[in-house]
């Protein structure tokens, strides 16, 4: 079993010293799901939830959170998102988030993208929440890492 990057030699959490790796520019991309109901996914096509624009809202929390990643999860570095982006693609049962966040450092942007894609779910499950009281959000993955 390799040894955890985040624990020191008693098992005990530690941040990971990124002082010695090299500068590179890094790429990660998530995916997650929520499962509506049909009903709940017309009202958020014909834009008729009255929290808002359902997916516009989303993209932007999405966004934000890969940007907070640093202030949420205990052992993450700051490190400075040159981009983030998140799409999503209706279907029947719901509908897919995906993320795309970049930066150039000496960490990838992994919890980032998984951050976005969890937060921009959340979203919009909360703008959500009145009308359709048996959404479930799953399947959330890293689905690319790149490092050039």
């Amino acid at each position: 079993m390799k040894k955890l990057s985040h624990a020191d030699e008693k098992g005990k959490a530690v941040m990971v010293d990124i002082g010695t790796k090299g500068i590179q520019h890094r790429t990660a991309r998530a995916r997650g799901h929520i499962r509506l109901s049909q009903e709940t996914l017309k009202l958020v096509r014909e834009n008729q939830i009255k929290k808002g624009d359902v997916l516009t809202v989303a993209q932007l929390a999405g966004i934000s959170a890969a940007k907070q990643t640093q202030n949420l999860i205990p052992l993450c570095h700051s490190i400075l998102i040159e981009n983030a982006e998140i799409s999503f693609m209706i279907h029947d049962d719901g509908i897919v988030a995906e993320s795309k966040v970049s930066s150039t450092g000496k960490t990838g942007v992994e919890m980032e993208a998984l951050s976005s894609v969890s937060v921009a779910l959340l979203t919009i499950y909360d703008m959500c929440k009145a009308v359709d009281k048996r959404m479930i959000i799953g399947g959330i993955e890293l689905i690319e890492k790149i490092k050039k």
